[in-house]
């Protein structure tokens, strides 16, 4: 029988079962697998994807959506792949468009690499700001931080959310009451007994992401990054909003190296929601 053209294949909703398809597509497009991140992704926000004829998948994306569950404030989009043998076909452009279809007037955001921002500028996105990645083994300073940090508990829960939804913008219980399962490490900072910040530290391939990173001020994201790094021995990932001009420059004073910049992209907003002075990096690029 002829193959069918792609342009003639279904978009279908992914799940957690193809958790392994969407590892194989980012290993043939040169990405880490990730499989660990696929699955949080796929079980705590929509996947798309495009089956090939021939196995596997032509394409897939993952959406994220904030606030209240049939009108949410915000979606963000990220791990958008199209297999290699398929690429410069429009298979991307189409994607995307069913998406921004979907979503209707959800405003949304995403995070760009220079190679896919010619498309979504196509198709209306604007970019509104700038993260850059650093990795590298942390080396702690001399001194030690007044900021008292800790492992958070069961009982930090609702004052993680109360401050997260504050300076996020949106309400991402959906995504935090998953941190302790999908973490190894989430820690708060807090002062008179109040949280003033918290941050998490994932598994990702051979190092530890650090993410989301929620601070009162740049001196406690510090603390923050210097108590998660100080329980692990793997290398540190994370990316941070490039207005944090003094996290970045400490970072790189303590070993970490910057690895590329993103464009912070936004459609149908002029800039993201929430206290970005107090939002320093995200719990993943893909999913806002």
């Amino acid at each position: 029988m002829p193959t069918p053209s792609l342009a003639a294949l279904p978009i279908r909703r992914l799940t957690h079962r193809d958790v392994t398809a969407c590892a194989d597509l980012s290993e043939d497009r040169g990405w880490p697998r990730e499989e660990h991140k696929w699955g949080f992704l796929l079980t705590a926000g929509k996947g798309y994807g495009i089956d090939d004829p021939d196995g596997g998948l032509v394409s897939a994306c993952v959406v994220t959506e904030y606030g209240p569950q049939h009108r949410p404030d915000l979606g963000a989009i990220g791990m958008v792949l199209v297999a290699g043998r398929h690429s410069r076909q429009g298979i991307g452009r189409r994607l995307m468009r069913h998406v921004l279809s979907a979503m209707g007037p959800t405003p949304l955001t995403l995070h760009a690499t220079p190679y896919g921002r010619p498309l979504y500028e196509e198709l209306g996105f604007k970019v509104t700001g700038r993260a850059e990645m650093l990795r590298g083994h942390f080396t702690p300073g001399t001194s030690g931080s007044a900021v008292a940090t800790r492992a958070a508990t069961a009982e930090d829960l609702s004052m993680i959310l109360r401050l997260d939804e504050e300076v996020f913008g949106a309400d991402r219980t959906h995504i935090i009451t998953r941190l302790p399962a999908f973490a190894d490490q989430l820690r708060v900072a807090e002062e008179n007994g109040r949280i003033i910040g918290y941050a998490g530290a994932w598994p990702n391939m051979d190092t530890q992401v650090v993410g989301p990173l929620i601070a009162r001020d740049t001196e406690t994201a510090k603390a923050l990054i210097a108590s998660l790094a100080a329980h692990t021995d793997r290398p540190l990932r994370t990316d941070i909003d490039v207005r944090h001009e003094e996290l970045l420059t400490w970072a790189k004073e303590r070993g970490l190296v910057s690895v590329a910049f993103n464009a912070v992209m936004t459609h149908g907003i002029s800039e993201l929601p929430g206290d970005w002075t107090r939002r320093f990096a995200p719990l993943t690029v893909a999913a806002g």
